[in-house]
């Protein structure tokens, strides 16, 4: 029996998109030419700050761009009801499964033909799945938070350790003088 291998966007394979990030058929140079912009505006100093000026890039990217979710959404209700077509009802599943593997097959290489047809380009949306949702960008955000209180955290951490450091090793702006005798205060005088 021959098996299809399907040639799939390397980043689909490993499960590296993410909502939040470029998905199939953004332009990716438009995509770096915002971040650049932005970086100009921002003039980062360093990896927090590159960081920063990452995470600014990319959520004025989806911002702009939201309507790829929609599409993706359009694309997976397509592919479904392409798939709907082809597969049997509920009701008709039982009958479904006795069918050969090879007659089953060709049935899911059929409606997966039909859906890259009619969608064309837009068919790697549905192949991303769950990454091309509103959910996920939610889910997204949620995590990066997190992960952005988790960094403010040790930061505000670094940054008073550094302070208490600075106290203790600051030099003194003034020369060191020697110590002053201690006045007496003068006692009632007495008469003799």
């Amino acid at each position: 029996m021959s098996m299809q291998v399907k040639k799939l966007h390397p980043a689909i394979k490993h499960g590296a998109y993410s909502a939040t990030a470029l998905l199939p058929g953004e332009d990716q140079a438009a995509f770096r030419e915002l971040h650049q912009k932005v970086i100009s505006e921002l003039a980062p100093v360093g990896a927090l700050e590159d960081d920063i000026v990452g995470t600014i890039a990319r959520l004025l990217w989806r911002k702009e761009n939201l309507a790829t979710l929609r599409i993706a959404e359009l694309a997976r209700e397509h592919d479904a009801r392409i798939r709907a077509r082809k597969f049997p009802s509920q009701f008709e599943q039982s009958l479904y499964l006795e069918f050969p593997p090879a007659q089953r097959e060709a049935a899911m290489q059929a409606a997966e033909e039909q859906a890259r047809e009619e969608l064309g380009e837009k068919y790697e949306l549905v192949e991303v799945g769950e990454a091309a949702t509103v959910a996920r960008l939610l889910q997204d955000f949620g995590v990066e938070e997190r992960l952005d209180a988790m960094i403010d955290k040790g930061l505000k951490r670094l940054l008073f350790l550094r302070g208490v450091k600075s106290l203790s090793t600051a030099p003194s702006s003034a020369p060191p003088q020697p110590a002053a005798a201690t006045p007496r205060i003068p006692g009632p005088k007495r008469v003799a």
